[in-house]
């Protein structure tokens, strides 16, 4: 019996119709079902279950990314990304296919904001994790897409679908149905036993990952008090992640409560706060809590003396390999700032 297998298609939309156009043809042509969220509207829960469902009734799962990191759900994550997460949370097989560096792409295509950049660059390096292929043109890409999907459909068959007048149902094949079936059951306990052992082992990469989702997702507003001013200033958007940015450096060794607070109002481009308490203290020892609550920093272990009566905090050896990995991936990139000389 022949199958076709259904594969969804993820990527940002309006800047890549044209690619997204060349894999469901590149899919149609092979004789199988392409399917995709332009079929629905990603910013509705209820659409958003619908698009979970067919997900969950794929076999495959393609990702396209290019420069764009695309419209974030009210998390702070895209919903490309959200769709990419649920098919790594249901194991359905996924194919990553990434802009190479060395591709032209034209500027417009592109994300404006730092930030958006950085969220893309983290991304990109969760689809570098799995099977990935790195294209350049739309025909390029095409090529690239049928290749791939022929391999994994030999490597890892899924259930796929069949026409109902195709099936026999002779009493033979009822019980050879029946027999795969217990089989089948049999060795998919064994692969949940196999998985298992294989997640226990598995390196902080994914730990990682996690932890950048949950950071992202989790925003702030940022009230900055600057010198000679009569009140706070209208907050800025930010998030976990951003406040982590801004304060990690300076917690490799130990930094003081008030001094934390100095790096939050510079990294949101206010340079001329006051001396005491330049962002409210109830927020940053929200922030800190919650922080440490994800294991990244740790009250200081190193000893003052007894007259100091600051609050000290340090990166833990968790969130040390969290700013290793994020800065790596910025510098990999291109996206650390030349920073101004302290006055």
């Amino acid at each position: 019996m022949e199958k076709k297998f259904q594969i969804f298609v993820s990527s940002t939309y309006e800047d890549l119709k044209v690619e997204r156009d060349q894999v469901i043809k590149a899919i149609l042509e092979m004789g199988h079902i392409p399917v995709g969220m332009e079929m629905f509207s990603a910013a509705d829960d209820e659409q958003w279950k619908i698009i979970q469902r067919q997900i969950d009734e794929s076999d495959y799962y393609v990702i396209i990314a290019a420069h764009k990191y695309g419209s974030v759900a009210e998390d702070g994550v895209s919903y490309t990304e959200k769709e990419y997460n649920y098919a790594i949370e249901k194991s359905v097989p996924v194919l990553g296919f990434v802009l190479a560096d060395n591709a032209s792409w034209p500027s417009d295509k592109m994300e404006a904001t730092a930030e958006k950049r950085g969220s893309l660059e983290e991304f990109k390096s969760k689809i570098k994790s799995k099977l990935v292929n790195f294209w350049t043109t739309k025909d390029d890409l095409h090529a690239k897409v049928s290749i791939a999907l022929m391999k994994t459909m030999q490597t890892n068959p899924r259930v796929g679908w069949v026409r109902s007048d195709k099936i026999t149902t002779s009493p033979e094949t009822i019980q050879e149905l029946t027999r795969l079936s217990q089989e089948n059951a049999v060795l998919r306990n064994e692969l949940n036993k196999v998985e298992n052992v294989i997640k226990k082992s598995e390196d902080k990469t994914d730990a990682n990952a996690k932890t950048f989702d949950i950071l992202k997702k989790n925003t702030a507003k940022i009230f900055i008090f600057e010198s000679n001013a009569k009140d706070w200033n209208t907050p800025k958007d930010g998030s976990l992640l951003g406040i982590f940015k801004a304060i990690a450096p300076n917690l490799m060794v130990e930094n003081s409560f008030n001094k934390i607070g100095n790096d939050v109002a510079v990294f949101y481009g206010v340079s001329n706060y006051r001396n005491v308490a330049p962002v409210p203290n109830n927020h940053l020892s929200h922030w800190l809590a919650d922080l440490s609550a994800l294991d990244l920093i740790q009250p200081s272990e190193r000893k003052h003396p007894l007259s100091d009566k600051n609050e000290y905090w340090s990166l833990s050896e968790k969130g040390a390999t969290v700013l290793k990995n994020l800065r790596r991936i910025q510098l990999e990139k291109g996206l650390i700032d030349q920073e101004s000389p302290e006055s």
